[in-house]
């Protein structure tokens, strides 16, 4: 690791990224690359197509083929190893960077199961190491503006919290993420249930029971595409969260249910197209923000969708604000932003709604 000071690090951090794939290259990479205290140094990835657009959007990066390569040319000269490879490979490539003494940075999810996210959690406490998880959608924008109604109590006593994360895609693109193989951990529950149950958590605390439907709806799908997951908190908030690949019309992403009032907003975050297009955050003076006609409502007693209630302005999403904290956290001894036992509790969540919708239960935790 660079340094003067024992423990401490120098910027800018020197970033190994595996996986370029769509988490890598759309996401990680752009993120990293924006981040003042990072820079991206090598980008592994076996396929040529990849090396070449790595190497075209980023002259100065390295390139490594294999994970192995990696580690033996340059984790003597790496402060940081971020992990956006498939699912099934993450506990594997993360105990690896632990046990070579690298802080570590891994997409959702981070295991397949809580007891393996514990297992880490564990290994890099011992080693003193940095363990983060990826779960960039608690700074979308409706998240962040919710977080703020709560905080000012906008909506009095939340009784329900309803998270959609809904798309219409009929037709099954394949790939590891609708393989129907468990050793790849694809499917929805485990994609987008991670950031709704994530979201969840964060708003409302710990969870005493779920109750879960997963259906594989598509032609030739072989894994869920179309799952509702019920949640208790300990507070008594009632969570229902939605993923579905086969929605024809999509519902709001959020409506909370208040003693005082409702908050109910349409839409995604824009940061992820805006990162598909090529957009940069540091480049674009408008990242993260959406147009006045997208802002959700508040209001008691009326519909939002003939325009009951009052607009509520949409903060601006912050991607970028992940990698920052990861920055801070190794430079400066800042706090994680999403630690690993906070998404071993997410995973516990997942394994329950994978149980109860199997076997027609409700699971209590």
């Amino acid at each position: 690791m660079t340094g003067t000071t024992p423990g401490i690090p120098e910027a800018p951090l020197r970033v190994g990224l595996i996986g370029y794939g769509l988490a890598g290259s759309v996401f990680h990479a752009p993120l990293i690359a924006a981040t003042e205290g990072l820079a991206l140094d090598t980008v592994v990835t076996s396929n040529p197509e990849r090396q070449e657009q790595a190497r075209a959007e980023f002259p100065d990066v390295r390139v490594a083929a294999t994970p192995d390569e990696l580690f033996e040319q340059r984790a003597a000269d790496l402060d940081l190893i971020v992990i956006a490879s498939p699912n099934k490979t993450h506990v594997q490539l993360a105990t690896t960077a632990l046990k070579a003494g690298l802080p570590v940075v891994v997409d959702k999810p981070v295991a397949g199961t809580a007891a393996e996210a514990r297992e880490l959690a564990a290994l890099a406490e011992e080693r003193g190491l940095l363990l983060s998880v990826f779960q960039n959608r608690r700074w979308d924008n409706d998240f962040l503006t919710l977080r703020k109604l709560l905080a000012e109590g906008a909506l009095g006593d939340v009784w329900r919290f309803e998270s959609r994360f809904e798309r219409w895609r009929p037709q099954p693109k394949g790939g590891w993420r609708e393989s129907g193989d468990p050793a790849e951990i694809g499917g929805l529950l485990y994609d987008l249930g991670s950031h709704v149950v994530d979201q969840a958590l964060v708003l409302f605390g710990p969870v005493t029971s779920v109750y879960a439907e997963a259906d594989i709806r598509r032609a030739g799908a072989s894994v869920d595409d179309d799952t509702f997951i019920a949640l208790t908190h300990a507070n008594g908030v009632r969570s229902h969260l939605y993923v579905s690949a086969t929605t024809a019309q999509l519902g709001p992403r959020f409506r909370v249910l208040g003693s005082e009032a409702g908050y109910v907003k349409y839409g995604l975050d824009p940061q992820e197209a805006a990162l598909r297009d090529g957009r940069r955050p540091g480049t674009d003076e408008d990242w993260g923000l959406e147009p006045e006609s997208m802002w959700g409502r508040v209001g008691a007693g009326e519909s939002p969708v003939t325009g009951g209630g009052r607009a509520e302005p949409t903060l601006a999403g912050d991607y970028p604000a992940y990698y920052a904290a990861v920055a801070k956290a190794l430079l400066d001894g800042g706090p994680n932003p999403v630690t690993a036992t906070q998404a071993a509790a997410a995973l516990d969540v997942l394994e329950a709604a994978r149980r109860s919708a199997h076997d027609g239960v409700v699971v209590k935790l």
